[in-house]
């Protein structure tokens, strides 16, 4: 490794050692290949004031979780590459997101300006903070401040993408190049808050900004590899990709998402 290369991954360390509790980062003994994988939506610790804030129980909370995402690529570290995981759950704070995605209507006062107010995610009702859960049902029985806000997301958010941040460094000095996989998993049938409400969906489908964000190689080599394992695919719909894979996935700078 080169002493670039040791720097990047002794930040990396660093930053990952400050965060514990909040992400799990399993990063392997040795990275043998250019991959990190994410899991921005199977985190299931939940703060009780949370639950006691909300006019749900935490069964339902639990709609919007991609869960056990992160038990089935758990096995990524043995094969040589890091997986970062949020620990807090979507409903709390949605990583996957502007930093910044918040609707003025659940809060006490007006927001800052440099708050994005109108963006399709925040008026589905799932921005950075959610007001909605999956099924439809909204979360708060009463509006926040937005100190609390920035308490999440500096909290929260801004830890687990300083550490996605510092795998991409690390895995570029090493490699020449990062593959960012970024982990969801979705139903099986359009819900009541999709476009596609009641249809059925693929057993896969790969997001890459309609090629923006990903190499056309990769994804093709990805397509084939799950066709070959009799899985149906589809490309970018219903999910393209959201802020992970639009603001980590630069291929002229050697960064895909996909």
């Amino acid at each position: 490794m080169s002493r670039g290369g040791q720097a990047a991954r002794r930040r990396a360390e660093e930053t990952l050692a400050a965060v514990n509790g909040v992400i799990d980062v399993r990063v392997p003994a040795r990275q043998t290949a250019p991959l990190i994988f994410t899991s921005p939506h199977s985190g299931t610790d939940y703060d009780p004031a949370f639950i006691a804030s909300s006019r749900l129980d935490e069964k339902n909370l639990r709609r919007s979780e991609d869960s056990f995402v992160d038990e089935i690529f758990a096995g990524a570290p043995e094969s040589g590459v890091p997986l970062l995981c949020a620990l807090y759950p979507r409903a709390y704070l949605d990583p996957n997101r502007e930093p910044y995605e918040l609707d003025p209507e659940m809060f006490t006062e007006p927001l800052p300006s440099h708050v994005k107010t109108r963006s399709d995610r925040v008026r589905a009702g799932f921005g950075t903070i959610a007001k909605l859960v999956a099924s439809g049902a909204e979360i708060y029985a009463g509006k926040m401040s937005f100190a609390e806000a920035e308490r999440r997301i500096d909290t929260l958010y801004r830890p687990y993408h300083r550490a996605l941040e510092r795998l991409i460094e690390a895995t570029l000095h090493d490699f020449g190049a990062a593959f960012v996989l970024d982990c969801h998993s979705m139903p099986s049938v359009g819900g009541p808050t999709d476009r596609d409400r009641g249809t059925p969906r693929p057993d896969i489908v790969l997001g890459d900004r309609f090629g923006a964000s990903c190499e056309p190689a990769v994804v093709e080599t990805a397509e084939r590899i799950l066709r070959d394992l009799d899985l149906t695919v589809r490309r970018n719909e219903p999910y393209a990709g959201a802020y992970t894979t639009a603001h980590y996935g630069q291929p002229g700078k050697r960064v895909h998402a996909l």
